[in-house]
């Protein structure tokens, strides 16, 4: 019978293969990764915010917030009934996000935190699509059907965040890309 620590070391290799290739569930361990950290985000924005966007924060980032973590808790449990290894350490978490945090951000100006989660969302998007033709491609349908209505939702909150701002829904997202 294996130990832990060899059972881990067997699921991070594979991890680091799938990492490679790439696939779904490695591709979903970013997913999963930019929605813990897109919590951490919302709920900062969330508790932080004041003025005029603290009504803002209190109803659409707390609603933000909640359904992000039930989301989190589902792609989970869709990655576990795939036989899929999840990340489940802050090593493993960091290591996969390309979300940014700035403690900054809590003393910053309403339309900079607002903005700044806009930008997570759009980069969000990016994992979420890649994902989506993934698991098309490996029939993980259950997951792709997930992937394809996180998408949706996902826009929904960046055009919600955007609208609130007085953007349009992609205005001001494009410009880095084409420093890309």
């Amino acid at each position: 019978m294996r130990t832990a620590d060899e059972l881990y070391a067997i699921e991070q290799a594979q991890v680091e293969v799938d990492h490679h290739t790439p696939t779904a569930g490695a591709m979903i361990g970013h997913i999963l990764s930019n929605l813990l950290l897109q919590q951490l985000k919302l709920n900062q924005a969330r508790l932080t915010l004041s003025g005029n966007a603290q009504l803002f924060a209190n109803q659409a980032l707390s609603s933000m917030y909640h359904e992000t973590q039930d989301q989190f808790d589902e792609l989970n449990q869709l990655m576990l009934d795939e036989g899929e290894a999840i990340p489940t350490t802050t090593t493993e978490f960091l290591a996969y996000t390309f979300l940014h945090e700035d403690g900054a951000l809590k003393y910053a100006d309403a339309e900079t935190v607002l903005f700044d989660l806009a930008k997570a969302i759009d980069d969000q998007l990016m994992f979420v699509t890649r994902g989506i033709a993934l698991a098309d491609k490996e029939n993980k349908f259950a997951l792709a059907v997930f992937l394809r209505q996180l998408e949706g939702w996902l826009k929904h909150q960046r055009q919600q965040i955007q609208l609130f701002l007085g953007h349009d829904v992609r205005e001001g997202l494009d410009d880095e890309d084409e420093d890309d």
